[in-house]
């Protein structure tokens, strides 16, 4: 489908963008992505068969809205679709059950496609709409008000038309839209079901849910009314939920699944090994990092926090936590992302006397300990015992604490503030000031220690919402990174790369800058 021309939206300012502009943002990775992709993966699509994958992790909800975890979008995207999408290899928004327009810097204006319907047969019109972002904004049980903040009241202004009168200038809503925020739900599913929703999903994807046994297994089925034709080729999904990946792997080896994601390098060679096995991969947004608690002593120095940048060789980790398969984090962007900036990344190469001078320089001339989550996989102890040796050459002893995701995320930024850091990752958001909003402003759940480290940072993460056009986005975003990574709030550590294993009859899967996997438009052969 060809995206009509909307003079006051994002897509006009990125049109004018020119192709060697373009190629240069997303670096030669992700334009191979597209335009490299293996002869076995592309092809007509045909329609028919089920799709059978290997789940990584059993979702939290399957309400949009209540959910929490970011494995969950991959089941979320084949019954949801979104207001609003993006291209898999930029993340910039485009037209998905509607279009939008600014009139004035206040104001977004939506129009939905008509003729959409939900999987129960209710339209998906004006008042499913309003429906919806009411909901997220201020349902007792939402996760996604902070998303949706910017919103001062949703008005229906047409049988197919809704106007969002904004409380601030927010040119990232159209990215927020793709994401959880924008994925419709059944008004009248939701609402006889309740709380049970999140078991319950009604929305307007390719497919609709059949069934869900906890830790086992989620299917889905074609929705025969869904109103494009040019996606959602196979007639079902089923998902095994296996969470030890090499066990997934081992599932798509032996033909019981057709795919794998999400799976750690050191199984490359595995799949590579396999004669039955194809291997794609593509950059992403999924950044591992130390994420540190600014209100917590020593690290409410800010030299301590320097310190620990400066000792990290990233070099080092990417070869040996990640078989050498993904990129050094020097900020929160790739270098595939439009708003990387690449004199940013040069400000902490690996100097260990430069670590030990700024840690005597805090009174910590004999180094000090660190009380560090993290988890029990096998990946996950690794890149601990990694970190361990790279910064106790500077005098910082780690203390790690391991447990499940669930358990040690929950005891670092929840209330007991456990540890003084935590070992984990961020999967990413379709827009910077998403990334940047929720993990440095002040009440942000994802900043631990609640602290404000800069007014500047607050008011640029502002002002980053205000324009539409790309260029100045960016330079905004060159000014917050840099205060980021000056300030030294967060240890960046890699960027991993997707890793998928597919069966040699599933083709046309694409990658996507997110990492989450999309089915959309993969066909069986």
């Amino acid at each position: 489908m060809t995206d009509p021309k909307r003079p006051q939206t994002a897509d006009d300012a990125w049109a004018l963008v020119s192709r060697r502009e373009l190629l240069t943002m997303l670096g030669a990775g992700a334009v191979a992505m597209g335009a490299g992709m293996p002869a076995w993966a592309q092809g007509a699509a045909k329609r028919g068969g089920t799709l059978r994958v290997s789940g990584t992790a059993n979702p939290s909800s399957l309400d949009p809205a209540t959910g929490g975890a970011g494995s969950d979008h991959t089941y979320l995207w084949t019954m949801y679709d979104t207001l609003v999408e993006w291209d898999y290899d930029t993340l910039k928004p485009k037209p998905g059950l509607a279009e939008w327009s600014y009139p004035n810097p206040n104001t977004m204006v939506l129009n939905i496609r008509p003729g959409i319907t939900f999987h129960d047969g209710t339209p998906c019109d004006a008042q499913a709409v309003k429906f919806n972002l009411d909901r997220g904004r201020t349902h007792q049980r939402s996760n996604i008000k902070a998303d949706l903040s910017s919103i001062a009241a949703v008005e229906v202004t047409g049988p197919l038309q809704v106007t969002v009168k904004l409380a601030k200038p927010d040119t990232a809503l159209p990215a927020i839209l793709s994401d959880r925020a924008g994925m419709m739900v059944s008004p009248k599913a939701a609402q006889e079901a309740g709380n049970e929703f999140d078991r319950k999903p009604v929305g307007a994807g390719p497919w609709k849910f059949v069934s869900w046994a906890d830790n086992q297994k989620i299917v889905v089925a074609r929705y025969d009314k869904y109103w494009r034709n040019d996606r959602g080729f196979v007639d079902g999904i089923e998902f095994s939920i296996i969470p030890e990946l090499s066990t997934g792997l081992r599932s798509v080896s032996a033909g019981q699944n057709d795919m794998a994601y999400a799976l750690p390098p050191r199984l490359k060679p595995v799949i590579e090994r396999s004669k039955n096995l194809k291997l794609v991969t593509g950059p992403t947004l999924y950044c591992l990092q130390i994420y540190l608690n600014l209100a917590k002593k020593p690290l409410d120095n800010v030299k301590v926090r320097q310190a620990i940048n400066f000792a990290l060789d990233r070099e080092a980790f990417v070869k040996a936590a990640l078989s050498g398969i993904g990129e050094p984090a020097a900020m929160n962007m790739p270098s595939a992302h439009w708003a990387y900036d690449k004199s940013v990344a040069s400000l902490y190469p690996h100097d260990p006397a430069r670590a030990r001078a700024l840690l005597a320089e805090a009174g910590l001339k004999d180094g000090f300990e660190l009380s560090i989550g993290g988890y029990t996989d096998q990946d996950s102890v690794r890149r601990g015992e990694i970190l361990m040796d790279q910064l106790g050459k500077v005098g910082i002893r780690l203390k790690f604490t391991n447990g499940t995701v669930a358990e040690i995320s929950a005891q670092y930024f929840g209330a007991e503030k456990k540890f003084d850091a935590l070992l984990s990752a961020w999967t990413g958001r379709p827009d910077p000031s998403m990334t940047y909003g929720l993990m440095y402003s002040k009440d942000a759940y994802f900043n631990a220690g609640r602290v404000e480290v800069s007014p500047e940072l607050s008011a640029l993460l502002v002002e980053s919402r205000a324009s539409e056009d790309i260029e100045t986005r960016r330079k905004i975003f060159a000014k917050i990174q840099r205060i980021v990574m000056e300030q030294a709030m967060v240890a960046p550590l890699a960027f991993t790369h997707e890793m998928t294993a597919l069966s040699e009859k599933v083709k046309g899967y694409r990658t996507n800058l997110l990492g989450k996997p999309k089915y959309e438009f993969i066909s069986l052969d």
